[in-house]
């Protein structure tokens, strides 16, 4: 896009936050706690904040109590706490409880919250504007603005009107340039200007690559007589197997909701594999099925969730700018949580850049931010359970609940391990096997009942793309699919997107073709991350565009 040969209105302030989820609200919230008279504006692509709000979930509260003490008194959302927490290794046909007193006390689940984040999100944002924060939803920033000295000095966001091509058609809108002395990028997982800040300034250099995970959900409403509010499920095994890591989650929330899911490892060899259809498998299982019998499905959505844990954390500031939460990528996967750490990152960015500011700073690298994540909760957090993923990377599920849950017990203990810290290796991508190596899988078709094709599901993520935009999804080079991608790897496009994006196009007498239905998008980023041959580029489409969700 020529953005840089058009002329913009331009508003200034002191920080710019791209992002309302849990780690931008925050930075926000508590910047306006430090200093009422900083100008503090945050920028959401969603169509209003929460719309692409996609977690579990279940909130440890950390990170809230420390950024706003009395939320309990502020009509929070969050009001089921966990009472009852188990884990199962499931087989076809049934499973077994695996002991919770093994387990190290950091993977306890008590005192935590079943949660909707994106009604959190909802929430945070008006505790945020009744501080002052200026909150703009339906605006997606679309490029960096670059100062003088090579600083990131802000973003343009805004922009409407493009043609598919490209070019400004006659309804152009060409958005504003938001300026800041200091950019907060709280994009979430694989963010379009994170990932460029990332490259431009070697962020990543002497760290493991990123790994990730998929992240499918759906939320029903099941039969009264089989709901226990504040039960928390977890299994590993069964789909999956051997084709994969991963593992599911059952969350009973609250007004007879149940909240389950399914995360798939994204580093698995075999490009036959099928995630979304895993999920809907896993439906069937009788425990499960037992569960939803009766009941109906309410939303649907899918998200990529960070997974690469302490070794992966790139380097967080640059001159002008900083990575939060997600962006940065502050999950802990055996606890299968970040939100805590989102919110805690957004803090801690807050109170550098007000000490910065304060100081007659800007522009510059917030070190203190750095150090703060990394010497502080946050690094703690992450240092503990560093060698989970590794260890299920290189043995197996069964092997890795052992060796992680020795490892997890001397890092809570003693605070080292056997270990060190061991490496991941591949990225995600690299992973990918050729398909003649492996066998196709054959799944069932959706019954229509518990399981759902994938179109069916999309509609319940209630995705809507403005037609005669720019594609969002694009092609390095659009003859990979056909030329590469389809004879090495099988077109895997076509079965890891969860949204159906993705087809090859096979007619009589013709060529196969290989077509990009961005309107199904859910912005998960899975085909950005896990494309064999990273042809695919992810970029944010038009404001306000993208799922809606509910409450997710």
């Amino acid at each position: 896009m020529m953005t840089d040969q058009i002329e913009r209105e331009a508003m200034d302030y002191d920080v710019v936050i791209v992002g309302a989820g849990p780690s931008g609200l925050s930075a926000a919230i508590r910047l306006k706690q430090l200093d009422p008279d900083l100008s503090v504006v945050v920028l959401e692509k969603g169509s209003e904040v929460g719309a692409h709000i996609l977690s579990g979930a279940v909130l440890d509260p950390s990170g809230l109590d420390a950024l706003l003490p009395d939320w309990r008194q502020r009509d929070a959302p969050i009001t089921v706490p966990v009472t009852k927490d188990s884990f199962y290794f499931l087989g076809p046909a049934g499973g077994i409880r695996i002991p919770n007193f093994p387990m190290p006390p950091l993977m306890n689940n008590h005192g935590n919250y079943i949660v909707s984040m994106a009604n959190v999100c909802r929430w945070m944002a008006r505790q945020a504007e009744a501080l002052g924060v200026e909150i703009f939803p339906g605006m997606s920033c679309s490029a960096l603005v670059w100062g003088d000295a090579g600083e990131v000095a802000g973003v343009i966001a805004g922009e409407f009107g493009r043609e598919p091509d490209g070019t400004a058609g006659p309804n152009y809108e060409p958005g504003m340039e938001l300026r800041g002395k200091y950019v907060f990028l709280s994009e979430g997982v694989r963010g379009s200007l994170a990932k460029q800040v990332i490259a431009r300034f070697n962020l990543s250099d002497g760290k493991e690559p990123q790994k990730f995970g998929l992240g499918m959900k759906e939320v029903w409403q099941i039969d009264p007589e089989k709901h226990r509010e504040g039960t928390v499920t977890h299994t590993m095994g069964w789909p999956l197997g051997s084709n994969a890591g991963g593992g599911s989650f059952l969350y009973h929330g609250a007004n007879t909701e149940v909240h389950l899911g399914l995360v798939v490892h994204l580093n698995y060899a075999n490009p036959h594999l099928y995630p979304y259809m895993e999920f809907q498998r896993f439906k069937h299982h009788p425990m499960v099925a037992e569960l939803l019998k009766g009941g109906k499905r309410v939303a649907y959505g899918a998200r990529a969730i960070s997974e690469g844990g302490w070794q992966s954390i790139p380097k967080m500031v640059a001159p002008g700018v900083a990575l939060l939460g997600c962006s940065a990528g502050l999950v802990n996967v055996p606890r299968i949580k970040g939100n805590h750490n989102a919110m805690l990152s957004g803090k801690a960015a807050a109170e550098a850049a007000h000490a910065a500011i304060a100081a007659g700073r800007s522009g510059d690298e917030l070190t203190e931010y750095e150090a703060a994540v990394r010497g502080g909760a946050i690094g703690k957090d992450l240092r503990r359970v560093r060698n989970v993923k590794p260890l299920w990377s290189r043995f197996g599920l069964l092997a890795s609940l052992t060796l992680g849950g020795f490892d997890m017990w001397t890092n809570s203990l003693f605070g080292a391990s056997l270990f060190g810290t061991l490496t991941h290796g591949k990225t995600d991508a690299a992973s990918t096997g050729h398909a003649r190596d492996f066998a196709p899988i054959n799944y069932p078709r959706p019954d229509g009942v518990l399981s759902f094709d994938r179109l069916t599901n999309v509609a319940f993520s209630f995705t809507n793309h403005a037609e005669g935009q720019p594609a969002h999804l694009t092609l390095r080079d659009p003859s990979v699919p056909i030329r590469i991608n389809l004879p090495e790897y099988a077109e895997p496009a076509q079965r890891y997107c969860p949204a159906g994006v993705y087809e090859v196009v096979a007619e009589p007498g013709k060529d196969p073709r290989f077509v990009i239905n961005f309107q199904n998008c859910v912005h998960c980023k899975t085909c950005d991350i896990k494309d064999p041959s990273q042809n695919i580029v992810w970029m944010t489409p038009q404001g306000g565009d993208g799922p809606n969700y509910p409450n997710m």
